[in-house]
């Protein structure tokens, strides 16, 4: 940055209009120092720094040297600072991977480089030459001969001692939150490491990873209502992906592998709730040969595999709940649940009048659309599900509600579907899929009536994937795992855009800055 931008910049007549006036202020005198040292001919912004350590490198590397012990070993350390104390003689300076105290002393230091501490200020990023010595008090520090400013931040910190009270800052300004609250990085970090757990599991059991399009020309693989963006070149509406189900069984079909997965997001345009958010991430997964018994166990054992590489144990503190992830977890039917919750056997039931009906009895108000199926599901979310802290498997859907599902082997009014509940919410879905061409087509049918009748959730009828059926679908178990509540489970995090790093929020369009 040359000195006529940076003098350009300290213009107080066009400040950050998101600014507040108070840091507006603090800005101008950050912006003086920065031009201040830049008339010294040193760069603010140079090019790169060699550093030796990382600061939690040091911290373990040095956790047996004695109180007042002062070492020879040289080190070369940056990072950001966080707090400056005794007019810059201790200086906290803090990484990815930890903090350490940085000692600035005229005895140690040129008169050019301790000069250097009027220029900086906290958020500054810096880098710091040096020996390595332990306070008498403890503190592990680094002796500084040189100092060399790698970034001038230009707008204050969060004020130390209130830190970041503003809610809706944290999301708009993530990487804010992140220099200010240990919390949001270790949810964060947990996310990745979940994430690499997943990968770990899968890849051991033989799965093969896969990528499939974003982009679809027929909306499908979940009942949800899409969002919709236009191809230019093609002049053509396509639908961001609900899910990548349909692709994935072309890719069984294909003998491309005997199980395959896709970790990557999802796009539903529904509303925004501490659970939900319109973009999400999740793994789906099919396994030839599989059925929705042997997924059951496979859930089990990933979600123990992620919880042990997380917390070393399969019990967790969730709020004021203990979860325990160990074996076996319960297995309750959808129809079992409603009848224990209500006194009534909806199987007994026939027809979706007369199920209509008994709901309203029971005091329920449902659709007047809603079939048999779909009135047994919205009793059970009413009474049962927010019951089922501990992790149950929810199995035995019915039909109506479960249209790439195949029929239970059992009883033709159910699938062999089941969705898996932890802490009241649904973290799984999963079923034996359905491979008969004749049948898939039917129910693409019936979802295409009911989208013609108004239900902008229903699926659309994919032709091709009914043709690739028509070639032989192994038996065939699939399954869903949303990462975003996985991880809210795993970090004690009440709301998913605490586990998200940038998550959706409503445009802010009245907060951008001017031009400079």
């Amino acid at each position: 940055m040359t000195q006529k931008t940076s003098a350009a910049l300290a213009d107080p007549s066009a400040p950050a209009s998101s600014v507040q006036q108070d840091d507006n202020i603090l800005r101008a005198a950050k912006l003086k120092k920065l031009q201040a040292l830049e008339e010294t001919g040193t760069n603010a912004f140079p090019h790169k720094f060699e550093r030796t350590h990382k600061q939690g490198e040091l911290q373990d590397k040095y956790a047996g040297l004695e109180n007042g012990a002062e070492t020879e070993d040289h080190v070369h350390i940056a990072g950001r600072v966080m707090a400056m104390r005794n007019n810059g003689m201790f200086i906290d300076l803090t990484d990815p991977s930890g903090k350490i105290q940085v000692f600035c002393h005229k005895e140690s230091m040129e008169p050019s480089e301790f000069q250097k501490l009027d220029y900086i200020d906290l958020g500054d990023i810096i880098g710091v030459e040096g020996t390595i010595r332990r306070t008498p008090r403890g503190e592990l520090s680094v002796r500084t001969k040189s100092i060399t400013m790698l970034t001038k931040s230009l707008l204050p910190l969060p004020e130390k001692y209130h830190g970041m009270t503003n809610i809706e800052q944290r999301y708009r300004q993530r990487y804010l939150d992140l220099i200010m609250n240990e919390q949001s990085r270790t949810v964060l970090r947990t996310r990745t490491m979940i994430v690499r757990a997943i990968r770990e599991f899968m890849n051991n059991m033989g799965a093969m990873e896969v990528e499939t399009p974003m982009l679809h020309p027929i909306m499908g693989g979940a009942a949800a209502k899409p969002f919709v963006t236009h191809h230019n070149a093609f002049d053509t509406d396509f639908f961001l992906r609900v899910a990548p189900e349909l692709y994935l069984k072309r890719l069984i079909v294909g003998g491309f592998a005997d199980a395959v997965y896709e970790i990557g997001r999802n796009f539903r345009n529904e509303g925004v709730s501490i659970k939900h958010n319109p973009e999400y991430t999740a793994i789906e997964a099919y396994h030839s040969y599989m059925d929705y018994y042997d997924l059951m166990n496979l859930i089990e054992d990933l979600v123990r595999f992620i919880v042990l590489a997380v917390h070393g144990s399969t019990k967790i503190q969730y709020g004021d709940k203990v979860i325990d992830f160990g074996p076996p977890w319960a297995r309750k039917s959808m129809v079992g649940l409603v009848q224990e919750e209500t006194g009534v056997d909806f199987m007994t039931i026939e027809t979706a009048a007369a199920a209509r009906a008994k709901a309203a009895e029971l005091g329920f108000k449902v659709d007047p659309q809603f079939n048999w199926g779909q009135v047994v599901e919205y009793i059970f979310a009413e009474t049962a599900e927010h019951k089922l802290i501990q992790p149950t498997h929810v199995i035995d859907h019915p039909y109506d509600i479960s249209p790439l599902s195949k029929l239970h082997r059992d009883n033709p009014r159910l699938t062999e579907r089941f969705e898996s509940y932890v802490n009241g919410w649904e973290i799984c879905n999963a079923f034996t899929e359905l491979n008969d061409p004749r049948d898939q087509l039917a129910r693409f049918q019936e979802q295409v009536a009911q989208r013609e009748g108004g239900n902008e959730e229903s699926m659309m009828l994919d032709d091709d994937f009914v043709t690739a059926l028509e070639y032989g679908l192994p038996p065939t178990g699939g399954w869903g795992v949303g990462i975003d509540r996985l991880v809210m489970l795993l970090t004690d995090s009440s709301n998913i855009r605490d586990v998200i790093a940038f998550p959706t929020l409503k445009p802010n369009f009245g907060n951008k800055k001017s031009a400079e």
